[in-house]
């Protein structure tokens, strides 16, 4: 798989920095100025993320990479603002998503295309990543669609109580799914 050369830098650095980083997302330094070898890091940063190598990553975070790392949207459908912690509960790596949550990773990030961590932990079918999100506050209400229009849309009602679901919660815009018409 080919990488974008570019990546975004944002999270955790200081504290003060983190809460910089949720005051202004878009404040964000340019990644052509990075060395080579800073943007191939990144790149197996994103790639651990993906696979599930939770020594690679976890211990790279631990030694100071920004736990909400996101790859930034470069003409690739594949890099569209994703965080680390996106990349691990998309692929189902439930013991990865639970060790970026412990790390500080922002369970409510949306990327770039407007869709929730939480979101697409559900249209994976990935239940106990779901319930992890879930449990260190994800909110299913957020992006489109939402956690619970998903579940929703692929009739997982199993899920719709995990996330809270409420009368209200589904508009008549949501798709019902086949089996329930």
């Amino acid at each position: 798989m080919e990488y974008s050369p570019r990546h975004t830098f944002q999270g955790r650095r200081t504290q003060d920095a983190q809460a910089q980083d949720n005051k202004n997302p878009q404040a964000k330094p340019d990644p052509s100025t990075l060395p080579a070898n800073t943007i191939d890091f990144a790149h197996r940063m994103f790639e651990a993320a993906r696979t599930g190598d939770s020594t690679l990553l976890l211990a790279a975070i631990d030694a100071g990479l920004p736990v909400n790392l996101t790859n930034d949207k470069d003409g690739d459908w594949l890099q569209t603002g994703n965080t680390l912690l996106m990349l691990a509960a998309y692929a189902g790596h439930a013991e990865l998503t639970k060790g970026l949550l412990q790390r500080g990773a922002d369970a409510n990030r949306l990327n770039d295309l407007g869709q929730s961590i939480i979101a697409g932990a559900v249209f994976k079918a990935h239940d106990e990543v779901v319930r992890a999100l879930a449990e260190k506050g994800a909110d299913p209400r957020i992006g489109t669609p939402n956690a619970i229009q998903t579940a929703h849309m692929f009739g997982r009602k199993e899920l719709m109580e995990v996330l809270g679901a409420k009368e209200g919660d589904i508009g008549s815009e949501v798709p019902t799914p086949p089996s329930a018409v």
